[in-house]
């Protein structure tokens, strides 16, 4: 790979498993591997307070509109052509991002984006494609997999399963469909997984 950096972008559908997917890659690839996820650019919950309906914002929290979308495609434009660069992650617990917790080195370097989003056909996210990915990767696995893993997710975070359940159908679900569809066509591999 000489000093080269291959950027490759992980989409899937909440639940998919992108993050264990990443990080299994990571046991294997060691420092070579860098892994950046799209979580780190959910707003912060006081900037979905700041929201025109702020209870949509958060009960929506996860759809393609709760993102920094802007901050996180110029993020990425800039680190592919400068080769390094500094990403926040995502405390779970918190529900919120954790500024500068990734760094990106110069030099030989595989850089994995991860998250739903990377794949859709509207701006900013297809200047990804066009600007940062050398090769997409799509996980696929059933929408009922991928339903029953995040509403675990949802109850080991506090919820109850009725919340979980709710969360869901009225937000996980609709947000797993839209992944699929625009990720399908537009990946250059797609992982089958069930």
């Amino acid at each position: 790979m000489g000093d080269m950096q291959f950027w490759i972008g992980l989409a899937g559908a909440p639940g998919s498993g992108k993050s264990t997917l990443a990080e299994a890659l990571r046991e294997r690839l060691g420092e070579l591997l860098t892994v950046i996820p799209l979580d780190g650019y959910h707003y912060y919950r006081s900037e979905l307070d700041d929201m025109e309906d702020p209870e949509k914002a958060h009960a929506r929290r996860g759809a393609p509109f709760t993102f920094n979308a802007t901050k996180f495609v110029d993020a990425l434009i800039k680190a592919r052509r400068e080769g390094e660069g500094s990403f926040p992650s995502y405390d779970r617990r918190k529900g919120d991002p954790v500024e500068d917790d990734i760094r990106l080195s110069k030099g030989p370097q595989i850089v994995l984006v991860e998250g739903n989003y990377l794949l859709l056909d509207e701006e900013p996210w297809c200047l990804l494609r066009k600007k940062v990915f050398d090769e997409t990767w799509f996980l696929h696995v059933p929408l009922a997999e991928c339903n029953r893993r995040v509403r675990a997710r949802h109850i080991e975070t506090g919820l109850t399963e009725e919340q979980a359940q709710r969360r869901v159908d009225t937000n996980d679900s609709i947000n797993a469909i839209l992944v699929t569809e625009a990720s399908t066509e537009n990946a250059d591999r797609i992982i089958q997984m069930n």
